[in-house]
């Protein structure tokens, strides 16, 4: 009998912790906090690395990045390093700018959410690309430093779709207020 009293009581512990769980993830999800913190973790990135572009450290500073990858090198030929890394960071800045038009007008943040995807894609090739963004170890090869920031650009891609979806739901239930 002293089993049984133990194992009801583990359930109910059990059963108490899965209930503060999901109110926590009901919680979550009522205040719009993924939402939140991924729009407003993108707008401040966007804007900080953007304007950092437009400086003459920024735009050294990606030259390595650039050169090597077959999807923009064009870019640096085409523009020269400072104004090309200028309308790299412009294009950062407008995206940030759309992100944030989007919190009032959705389909304003539908476009800076692609502009972002089209961006990260881009950057998130350049883990492939850049020359010493992996290294080996006692024949393992993992991420070195510069591997890892280009990495991010991979969580940075599906952040910016996710916008994307938001950003779209949100227009469609600003057009059909009933659905």
């Amino acid at each position: 009998m002293k089993n049984t009293a133990i194992i009801s009581e583990d359930k109910d512990v059990h059963a108490e912790g899965q209930g503060m769980i999901i109110k926590l993830a009901n919680w979550i999800t009522r205040k719009n906090l993924p939402f939140t913190v991924i729009s407003t973790g993108m707008i401040v990135m966007l804007l900080w690395a953007g304007s950092y572009k437009m400086t003459a450290p920024g735009a050294d500073g990606i030259v390595p990045l650039v050169d090597n990858s077959p999807l923009i090198s064009w870019h640096f030929k085409l523009f020269g390093v400072y104004h090309g890394s200028d309308l790299i960071g412009l294009t950062e800045v407008i995206a940030a700018i759309l992100i944030i038009t989007g919190m009032f007008k959705p389909k304003a943040g539908v476009v800076g959410g692609a502009v972002a995807v089209v961006m990260f894609f881009v950057t998130s090739t350049m883990l492939i690309t850049t020359p010493g963004a992996l290294v080996n170890v006692n024949g393992i090869n993992y991420m070195s430093f510069l591997g890892l920031f280009l990495f991010k650009d991979v969580l940075n891609l599906g952040a910016s779709l996710y916008l994307i979806s938001q950003f779209g739901h949100k227009a469609v239930l600003d057009q059909h207020p009933g659905k």
